[in-house]
Parts: structure tokens; C-alpha cells; sequence
């Protein structure tokens, strides 16, 4: 039974870490901040974790970032609004310079150290960290009460892994639920040394070892004495506090056996986003327990006219006379013209809709509307907000291609990246 807001209201705060500059994200995150990539057709990735915090009961969080923080800043004040007789809150802390401290956040800790300042005048028992850039529904009330019940200082949020995805994360091991040694990035020769028991559901999955992934709760006083005093040059929890810590406080295990993935990088986001067009994907967004917080936009409904659409998410306010749509994401306010087809593509959409005055100026001076014109084919790729393609264009993504940057477009592990707001005119071909 989830605990009630008021019980648990003072009880912790919330830590989202906006990341690095997300270069790995590349084009995506060039002109917007990593939580403030649009994920699913209508949501940004920072929705996730808030909305975990939000249906834990956990309403005081506050948002850490340093790179393109505008849209995020945009995204959150126009999303979360609580009532003026709440304690909630979701706040934006900007890396900022002062005259103690003139670098910009060097790291994760170094990051929650920097906003210490701003964090103290919270009362809280303890402080939940979270990642912004991972898609995973968890009740965080329930780690809470495993870090209580086993006297934790440090609670890690673990997930089992196979051997062959072992050496990509952190990898622990564990006795009666606590935390006995962690490795960083394990090469697969010693992979042998740190099986775990997870359990026998995972263990017949082939998923026996405890990767870390990085959501943290620290008990209050303890993370302040370690980020000012005893680590106070460590930048980093992953790399630095938390191997440092196992053998001086009471560490344990939170161990989750749902849905989770890290997106780090172009393919990861890609995969993660067309997942959600299967029959029974592993995130569940008709989830009437766990729905996705996000701006609403009042926006119409989707319109489709002469098109076969085969697994595809469709979001609203898209206007829709492709040939055929297949396992792809269609976000909101999408154009798609006459006679296109698209193959396993995520097209993001538009932050606004053409007037038909620009669209017939547009159109009178050879330029393409915004969305996908007529007779287009493109399959495996990201199509940016505000992109313009033309009539006749054939996007053809795939292992063929090399990894390739220009100003039109980005290729990664042979996805396409059609990059924001550019022109892809008539009849051209990649």
C-alpha cells in the first residue's frame, strides 16, 4: 500500500541529474539538454522519472542541468504545476558560477554537491537520485522501505543483466541484501567472480549479475558529510563514492526485475521508442497505475485519411495521408503526405502547425511543407521537430551505411538522423 502524501511529503527529496552534454545523443541533444529529448511521440525523457516520483508520492524534486537547459526549463514550468497549498515542487537547478566555485558541474556528485546549497533549506530524512535519461516504471516508496527495514546508509537500485550486457555496466555482489563489492565495466574474463543469486525467474533468463542502475538513496546527513567532507574531490557516485563506500557504510541492494534502459546513446533511444509499437511492449504507457506526466497541449485529435498502419503509434494533432506506416512512432502534429510510406521510423513532429497561408507560400516557392511530403519512402530514422522533406525523398537507414555527420543529417549504427528544423528537398536520396 503506497504511503500517503502527507506521511511521506518531508520524508525524502528528490535528485534528477540532467547529464553531460549528451555528445553520445548527438544531434538530438544539440540544441536541447538530454532530459528534454522528446521520447514516445508527446512526452520528454525528464517525464519518466518524475512521474515515478509523482505516483511514489515523492513530490519535491529538483531538476539538475548545465547544457541547453532552455526547453527543459520551458518543458517543466508549462508541465508541473501543483497547488499553491502543497510543498510540491520540480525546480530547475542550473550549473551556476559563484565566487566560491567558478567550474561547472564536473560530475554526478560533484553536480549534487555544487546544489547543496539550494537542496539543505529542504527538510528530509533522505535523498533519492535519479537518472534523467532512462525509460522504467518503479514505485521508489518500496526501495525506501528496503533501505529502512535493512538500516541501509546507501540503498543502489540493481537490475539483472546477462553475461553478454555485463561488462557495459556496473556490475555488485551481494549477501542478505547488502552490498559487498562492486566492479566497474568488468572485462568477461572475470565475469565468473561475481555471479549473484537473483533469483530463480532471472537466473532462467540467463540474467545473473547485479548491474548497477544508478538511482541512489542516501540517508540525508551521510550524503552531506560524503560530498563536503570525506569525498569531497570525488565528481562522480558511480566511479567514485559508491565503490569507496561498500566497505564503510551499510550499502543495499534494491534489486528490480521490471522493464529498464539506459539511453545513452542514438541506437538505444531508437530501439527503446519503436519497442513501444509492439502488441505487448515492455513499457507499459496504458497503464491506468503508472500513467506518463506531460505537458497537455490541447491539442485535436489525429487525422487519418487512405492509410494502412501496421504496429504504429500515432499521436494527436497528426494529419496523416501516408500509403502505409509500420512500426513507427508518429508524433504530435505530424504531416505525412499522399502516397509515403514509412518503415520503422520515429517522426517527432511539429512544436506548431503552418498557417494555410505559409503552406501555400511555401509550396508556391518550391518549399516543403513541415512534416513528409508525397511519394517519400524512409525507413530506419529519427526525424527531428520542424523538419521539412520534400516530395520523392528516399531515406533508406540501415547497417549499408557508414556512421556519417553533415549538415542535413547524422548516421549512427545506421540509423538516420534527420537533424532539427532542415530541408530535405525534393528527391533526395540517402
Amino acid at each position: 500500500m503506497k504511503k500517503t502524501i502527507s506521511h511521506i511529503e518531508n520524508e525524502i527529496l528528490s535528485i534528477i541529474l540532467g547529464g553531460g552534454a549528451g555528445t553520445r545523443l548527438s544531434p538530438l541533444t544539440s540544441s536541447r539538454s538530454k532530459p528534454a529529448v522528446p521520447i514516445a511521440g508527446k512526452y520528454r525523457l525528464v517525464d519518466i522519472p518524475i512521474s515515478n516520483c509523482l505516483h511514489s508520492n515523492i513530490n519535491r524534486m529538483f531538476v539538475l542541468t548545465q547544457f541547453n537547459s532552455a526547453s527543459l526549463n520551458r518543458h517543466i514550468k508549462n508541465t508541473y504545476h501543483f497547488s499553491a497549498f502543497s510543498k510540491a515542487f520540480v525546480d530547475i537547478l542550473a550549473a551556476e558560477q559563484t565566487p566560491d566555485n567558478p567550474t561547472w558541474f564536473q560530475g554526478t556528485a560533484d553536480a549534487v554537491r555544487q546544489s547543496l546549497r539550494h537542496i539543505e533549506r529542504f527538510e528530509s530524512e533522505y535523498i533519492l537520485i535519479l537518472s534523467g535519461d532512462q525509460l522504467y516504471q518503479m514505485d521508489f516508496a518500496k526501495m525506501l522501505d528496503n533501505h529502512k527495514e535493512l538500516g541501509a546508509d546507501i540503498s543502489i537500485a540493481t537490475i539483472p543483466v546477462t553475461e553478454r550486457e555485463a561488462p557495459e555496466f556496473g556490475i555488485l555482489k551481494s549477501a542478505d541484501g547488502l552490498i559487498t563489492s562492486f566492479i566497474e565495466k568488468p572485462k568477461a574474463e572475470l565475469l565468473p567472480d561475481w555471479l549473484s543469486d537473483t533469483g530463480d525467474m532471472m537466473r532462467g533468463m540467463g540474467r545473473n549479475y547485479l548491474a548497477s542502475m544508478g538511482i541512489y538513496i542516501f540517508n540525508r546527513k551521510l550524503l552531506f558529510d560524503l560530498l563536503q567532507k570525506e569525498f569531497a574531490d570525488a565528481t562522480d557516485f558511480g566511479k567514485g563514492i559508491i565503490p569507496q563506500s561498500i566497505d564503510k557504510y551499510t550499502v543495499a541492494s534494491y534489486q528490480y526485475d521490471g522493464y529498464w534502459t539506459d539511453i545513452g546513446n542514438i541506437y538505444s533511444f531508437f530501439e527503446a521508442n519503436l519497442g513501444l509499437t509492439a502488441d505487448l511492449p515492455d513499457f507499459n504507457l496504458f497503464d491506468n497505475e503508472n500513467a506518463i506526466y506531460t505537458r497537455p497541449r490541447m491539442l485535436p485529435p489525429a487525422k487519418i485519411s487512405g492509410t494502412t498502419l501496421e504496429k504504429t503509434l500515432v499521436a494527436e494533432g497528426s494529419i496523416i495521408h501516408a500509403s502505409r506506416i509500420e512500426r513507427s512512432v508518429i508524433g504530435i502534429r505530424s504531416r505525412v503526405g499522399h502516397g509515403t510510406t514509412l518503415v520503422s521510423t520515429y517522426l517527432m513532429g511539429s512544436d506548431f502547425y503552418e498557417t494555410l497561408t505559409e503552406i501555400a507560400n511555401a509550396k508556391a516557392n518550391g518549399i516543403p511543407v513541415i512534416g513528409i511530403g508525397e511519394r517519400s519512402y524512409i525507413s530506419n530514422a529519427i526525424i527531428d521537430k520542424n523538419v521539412r522533406i520534400g516530395n520523392d525523398v528516399r531515406i533508406n537507414g540501415g547497417p549499408h551505411l557508414e556512421n556519417t555527420d553533415n549538415a542535413l543529417y547524422t548516421v549512427k549504427d545506421g540509423i538516420v538522423v534527420v537533424k532539427k528544423g532542415v530541408t530535405i528537398p525534393n528527391g533526395y536520396v540517402i
